[in-house]
């Protein structure tokens, strides 16, 4: 139990800082840029997903997958952020255009679903049982 929650501990902080990054993204490409809302979202998650792939395979979890094997596990992690981005969409749509929510507001909601899918999958598929 202890290294679970040592493990959520770093999931959150290598979550914190992708956030982060994801909402900075997302304010500037609408807000100063001027790009739609979602396309905004879209790109801010891409962009967050990178960072969040390169910090959690390294603090996070331990790979499954061998050297040889990381591409494999670079589309496996992509794979799931796509579902995790499609997540993300639906729930800023929704937030924004049905229940007329501001966008960043959204996306704080939005977060909290697909942080939850991101942790839960990569456990899943991407962390090795057999470690530590």
């Amino acid at each position: 139990m202890t290294k679970l929650l040592a493990q959520v501990a770093k999931f959150g902080l290598v979550g914190v800082v992708a956030t982060v990054l994801d909402f900075l993204i997302l304010f500037v490409l609408a807000d100063f840029i001027g790009l739609h809302y979602l396309t905004a979202a879209a790109l801010a998650f891409v962009a967050a997903t990178l960072f969040n792939y390169a910090a959690s395979m390294r603090y996070v979890f331990t790979s499954r997958f061998g050297e040889a094997e990381k591409r494999q596990e670079l589309l496996l992690f992509v794979t799931l952020s796509v579902i995790g981005l499609g997540l993300n969409q639906v729930l800023m749509w929704l937030f924004v255009d049905q229940v007329a929510l501001h966008y960043l507001v959204a996306k704080i909601a939005a977060t909290v679903f697909v942080m939850a899918w991101n942790f839960i999958s990569r456990k899943i598929w991407l962390e090795d049982k057999n470690a530590g």
